[in-house]
């Protein structure tokens, strides 16, 4: 197994250990789609305390990345639900399964079709 792999297997691990309800084949795909950035600490983890970091989440990702209107409200929403699920105390939000609650909150998987 490649490095890429063993990140998607952590990944998979993870959410089954937070009890998200994600298909592996979705983390596989957001996971893919991040590219090197999974492999840099900082990069590879979304702070839900850091409101630059959340911006970042809502133009890139949300807005670029899923083709959403601009609707803060409704993604301030979406993020607060899924820093929630991920656990007010987990240090290790990674932003692969991040993304992929995001995605799923959204019913965009066909983005990664």
């Amino acid at each position: 197994m490649g490095k890429r792999d063993d990140k998607i297997a952590q990944y998979i691990e993870n959410a089954k250990k937070l009890k998200l309800d994600l298909p592996a084949d979705l983390i596989s795909k957001v996971t893919v789609g991040l590219g090197p950035s999974i492999y840099k600490k900082d990069s590879e983890t979304v702070s839900c305390s850091q409101s630059s970091e959340l911006e970042t989440v809502k133009k890139n990702y949300l807005q670029k990345k899923l083709g959403l209107p601009s609707d803060d409200a409704g993604f301030d929403a979406a993020i607060k639900k899924v820093c929630e699920a991920m656990g007010s105390s987990n240090r290790n939000k990674y932003r692969a399964l991040f993304y992929a609650l995001l995605c799923k909150e959204f019913g965009k998987e066909s983005v990664y079709a």
